[in-house]
Order: structure tokens, then C-alpha cells, then sequence
């Protein structure tokens, strides 16, 4: 059995690991404030212009970035929220809402960027809003056509803010991490995932709770519970706390940052990625709606059955509307060459900035919701709804 690498024959197998971290982890508490600063300039004003970077440290939040809009925001209130909401509400706890200091460095969006940007186009023409590549990839080894590595990792996260916020384990803090490994079998490109290798858990919590019942709540409450029990058998390492205590969590525990969790927020390492973070940045900029852009397309090819597996690779250059290049890479899992699935992508997808806009109706306030658990594989955003092909 190869670990290292997968190969083409079928029956080989390989390992692959993938992670996720909490509403309260300090980076992904950064991510949320900073949509939630969008989302609340798009309500106001759906043209609003907006990147946001947060920096978090212990009792301190740091707004910078550049903001063009015709909203009228309460910051101190958007972010003090969105802190109260991911469960920061008293400083035993590392982090207090009610008496962070909040700093404001916000300044208009630079002249230059909306002259060549948008200015005397139609909404369809608008220019890319930087350069940049983006990914957008897809895989018929779950429902979701996500890798199975990163669904469960953002399950595990998931299910135990559930349990802590419904009070089944009170014990449970804001801020936790997650990690997964899964046995992989190749066939002829196509990833099958067999069984669940190592389950690695991290969570912060009070005090008062024994390490035996941490370890007993996570592999009955959440790992059970989240984990089909198809991928789990008697040779599966759990690693449940392994640091033995996680009290001091959060900002107090590790600064964070906007931005810092790319691979969290996309495929879990699986595919590729351009470098660029989505959090805090409205549509026009084409690292978040290029990237959105490119996993529709990824998705749209795989429910269509015209490949199994495909990374999709797009790239702008600022203030051109057309993207510079489009490259479709199918792993071999496709009766059609590339270069047929290259003109169905063209045939079926217009990918100017301003299109993706209007045709996933981006201008919305729906990015918060976003900003926890993946941008991707979950139903309720648009660029998640398969489009009806035409080959």
C-alpha cells in the first residue's frame, strides 16, 4: 500500500489529509467579522465597494482596509455582534464582546482602481477588479462533489458548536480545530474513498471537565455522529485532544487574521488554489467571484457526468473584462478530451466579472453565513447550483 502518492492502477491506495477550523477560531472569528462588515454595506447599498481585513489579539479587534459606499455603518456594533454570536461573551473565556476594544482604519477605495475598473462601462463589461488565478474544482466522491476529507472536517466543527449552543455539552468554548484522514483508492483518476484513517480533534473548553469526559462526549456526540459508520473500523486512530488541555483558546491563544485559512475555506489542499482569500472583499474583486465562478463551472461539468473529477484554472487582469485564460484538467476521468470540455465551458459560461455577478446574483449580503465551514459544497449559495449544460 502506497501512503505517499496514488498511482494509476486501480487497487492502489493512499492517504490524504484535510482541516477545518471553528467559528472561534481566532483567524476564522477575523473572517467573520470581516464579511459581516460587507454584508452590511451591501444591505444598504448593493453597489458598495468593499475590503475589509480584520486583525484580532486579546481584547482588541482591528478594522483596515478600503470602503466606497453610500451605507452608513455601525462598526462597533457589526463586530462587537458577530463576536457575541461565535460565543466570546465573557473574558473567562478569553475574549469579551461587551468590552473589546474595537479600532476603526478604514479609507475610500483608491480613485485609480474605479476609474479603469468601472467607469463608463455597462454592468456586464465591468473590469476585473485586481489580477489574480483562481480554482474551482469538483469530485463525484460525495453528493456534494466535495473531497470527503474536508466534508467531514467541517462536520466535525459544526456539530460541536450545535452541541455547545444547544447545551448538550456545555462545556464546549468557541474556538476548535479539526483534521481528517482518508484512505484513497484511485481509479483510473477518479478518488473513492474507503475508510477513514485518522480523526484528529481540538477543542477549547472550561475548566471544570475531565479529560475522560472531553474524550467520551467528542467520539459519542460528535465523531459517531458525524462520521458514517461505512468509514469506520477497528483500525481508525482518533486523536481527541491530544494536546490534553485547550483552555485559553481564541485571540488570547493565537492572533488572527483575515484571510489566513484559503485552504480551509476551498477544497482542503485537494485541486489548486491562486493565493487569494475571499473574507471582507465584495464581488467585483475577482479572487472571491473568479473562484466562485470557477467551482461552478467544476460542479456544473461533474453533475452533467462529462467527468468524474476536474480542476478549473481562470485568470484576470485588472480592468480587463475578459478572462485572460480558461484550462480545464479532467485526471483522466473523462471521455472527452480537454480541450472539448475547454468549449463547453465557453459554449455554456461567460466568466466577465460583471456576468458572474448578475448570473449568481452577487450583490447580495449573503457572505457571513459563508465565512465558517467552506464556501463550497453547501446548497444554499448559488454558485452551488449546478447549471444545465448545453454539448
Amino acid at each position: 500500500m502506497n501512503h505517499t502518492g496514488s498511482g494509476k492502477s486501480k487497487g492502489k491506495t493512499f492517504l490524504f489529509t484535510s482541516e477545518s477550523v471553528g467559528e472561534g477560531h481566532s483567524d476564522k472569528m477575523c473572517d467573520q467579522i470581516s464579511d459581516a462588515v460587507l454584508d452590511a454595506y451591501l444591505a444598504q447599498d448593493p453597489d458598495s465597494k468593499v475590503a475589509c481585513e480584520c486583525v484580532a489579539k486579546t481584547g482588541m479587534i482591528l478594522l483596515c482596509g478600503e470602503v466606497t459606499s453610500k451605507g452608513k455603518v455601525d462598526l462597533q456594533a457589526i463586530v462587537r455582534n458577530t463576536i457575541k454570536s461565535i460565543g466570546y461573551d465573557e473574558s473567562s473565556k478569553g475574549f469579551d464582546y461587551k468590552t473589546c476594544n474595537v479600532l476603526v482604519a478604514i479609507e475610500p477605495q483608491a480613485p485609480e482602481i474605479a476609474n479603469c475598473v468601472f467607469e463608463g462601462r455597462n454592468e456586464d463589461d465591468i473590469g476585473a477588479g485586481d489580477q489574480g488565478l483562481m480554482f474551482g474544482y469538483a469530485t463525484d466522491e460525495t453528493e456534494e462533489c466535495m473531497p470527503l476529507t474536508i466534508l467531514l472536517a467541517h462536520k466535525l466543527n459544526a456539530k460541536m458548536k450545535e452541541l455547545s449552543r444547544n447545551g448538550v455539552c456545555p462545556w464546549i468554548r468557541p474556538d476548535s480545530k479539526t483534521q481528517v484522514t482518508v484512505e484513497y483508492r484511485e481509479n483510473m483518476g477518479a478518488m473513492e474513498p474507503l475508510r477513514v484513517h485518522t480523526v484528529v480533534i481540538s477543542v477549547q473548553h472550561s475548566s471544570d471537565v475531565s479529560l475522560q469526559e472531553i474524550r467520551q462526549d467528542l467520539m459519542e456526540k460528535v465523531v459517531r455522529a458525524v462520521i458514517p459508520p461505512k468509514y469506520l473500523d477497528d483500525r481508525t486512530i482518533y486523536h481527541l485532544l491530544p494536546s490534553g488541555k485547550f483552555i485559553m483558546g481564541g485571540p488570547q491563544g493565537d492572533a488572527g487574521l483575515t484571510g489566513r485559512k484559503i485552504i480551509v475555506d476551498t477544497y482542503g489542499g485537494w485541486g489548486g488554489h491562486g493565493g487569494g482569500a475571499f473574507s471582507g472583499k465584495d464581488c467585483s474583486k475577482v479572487d472571491r467571484s473568479g473562484a466562485y465562478a470557477a467551482r461552478w463551472v467544476a460542479k456544473s461539468l461533474v453533475k452533467a457526468k462529462l467527468c468524474r473529477r476536474v480542476l478549473v484554472q481562470v485568470s484576470y487582469a485588472i480592468s480587463v473584462s475578459h478572462p485572460l485564460s480558461i484550462s480545464v484538467f479532467h485526471y483522466g476521468t473523462s471521455t472527452r478530451d480537454e480541450d472539448e470540455l475547454l468549449q463547453i465551458v465557453q459554449k455554456n459560461f461567460d466568466l466577465r466579472p460583471g456576468v458572474i455577478l448578475r448570473e449568481l446574483n452577487l450583490k447580495r449580503p449573503i457572505y457571513q453565513k459563508t465565512a465558517c465551514y467552506g464556501h463550497f459544497g453547501r446548497e444554499e449559495f448559488p454558485w452551488e447550483k449546478p447549471k444545465s449544460l448545453v454539448f
